[in-house]
């Protein structure tokens, strides 16, 4: 199991990738990988609607050429949207040539310069390929909800013990993590707007 918070050494040796955002100010950085589903995804839009917050999707391409109608919902909502590649390659079993073409296959689906690496795994090739097109997002704090092994109260109280200001927090909109992600998800929004914190998408996975 990866750890629920990233160490600050690993952020400061990696300076290449955006861990977190700047600044004191109580926002959180939700971010949502592996969608979008109709079983899963429109439920975590109403959450997040419920609670006037704005999230990022780093999103399967294969998934938005499948749902494009959760896609335009998303948009319209004013979340982020960013790339996950087209259909989730390991990227350190995976030669550069044909991690690049998975990348931009499903870049005209998201647009934007956000891009997540499934399991947060790049070669320093793939690295050093991408970064000059798009932002690498990683993070700080990882809900752990992908974990079978775990239930829903443990991934909310991952969140709850490691987020802070300009935190980028790490759920799954997908069916292997539902069960616990319909748990945590209404949870973390309850406990941090009840401590006055915001709820923003990465600026820069904004369509223009």
């Amino acid at each position: 199991m990866m750890p629920a918070h990233v160490p600050r050494i690993l952020q400061w040796l990696l300076p290449g990738y955006v861990w977190r955002m700047p600044g004191r100010e109580k926002v959180l950085h939700l971010t949502f990988d592996d969608g979008p589903i109709p079983e899963v995804t429109p439920w975590v839009l109403d959450e997040l609607a419920g609670h006037e917050a704005k999230a990022t999707f780093f999103c399967i391409g294969r998934n938005c050429a499948a749902h494009p109608a959760i896609v335009d919902r998303i948009r319209a909502e004013g979340h982020g949207l960013g790339n996950h590649t087209w259909d989730h390659p390991r990227g350190r079993r995976t030669p550069l040539a044909d991690y690049l073409a998975n990348v931009s296959a499903a870049q005209p689906l998201t647009g934007t310069p956000a891009f997540r690496p499934p399991y947060g795994s790049l070669t320093r090739a793939q690295s050093k390929a991408l970064r000059p097109t798009y932002r690498i997002v990683l993070w700080d704090v990882l809900s752990g909800d992908y974990d079978t092994r775990l239930d829903g109260a443990r991934c909310t109280r991952n969140v709850i013990r490691h987020a802070r200001p300009g935190s980028i927090v790490v759920f799954h909109d997908s069916l292997k993590a539902e069960a616990r992600l319909r748990v945590a998800l209404p949870a973390v929004l309850a406990h941090f707007a009840g401590q006055g914190y915001r709820f923003a998408a990465l600026p820069f996975a904004m369509a223009g």
